[in-house]
């Protein structure tokens, strides 16, 4: 009878305590992804690509775009239309790197931000903007001159550190 009533005595504290760690834990994601996001350092890795008029399809390769304040590279699929082909078969989806564009960043009203990429030095992409949920969820909408526009759905996870040779 004492073991059930010090187990029900402490049962309270058992639980806050965990679940005081489940916030921790969801507040050290949150900071994290809020440092990536203002720090523009972070990979967008893509799940699913949803095109204009098309069905959803799921990505089971890595599709990404990296994102840092030196470069934007991107390796995306394109499905859709496209009103010139390219003069390179082989670059085909939305495959580039860009050292001169433009990015600005906005806080939303309610929850994450929403970042605006527009290159200079790319002739199709007219600009690519990423919604941010402040748990990392990501929305991408690529608007391009040549094609339809498309849209990602995924994740953005911290940029790896270069690999040292």
């Amino acid at each position: 009878m004492k073991s059930l009533v010090t187990l029900l005595l402490f049962l309270p504290f058992t639980t806050t305590f965990a679940q005081s760690k489940a916030e921790d834990k969801k507040a050290a994601k949150l900071t994290a992804i809020k440092n990536m996001v203002e720090s523009q350092n972070y990979d967008f890795q893509a799940q699913q690509a949803m095109p204009l008029g098309g069905r959803t399809r799921q990505l089971t390769t890595d599709y990404d775009l990296k994102v840092t304040k030196e470069a934007i590279t991107s390796y995306l699929p394109y499905f859709g239309r496209a009103y010139t082909a390219p003069i390179d078969p082989s670059k085909g989806g939305i495959q580039f790197t860009s050292k001169n564009f433009e990015y600005q960043l906005t806080p939303n009203k309610k929850d994450g931000w929403t970042a605006v990429i527009k290159p200079k030095d790319n002739s199709d992409v007219q600009s690519m903007t990423l919604s941010i949920s402040s748990e990392g969820y990501t929305n991408l909408q690529v608007t391009s001159t040549n094609r339809q526009p498309i849209s990602f759905s995924g994740i953005i996870v911290a940029n790896k550190p270069p690999k040292k040779k």
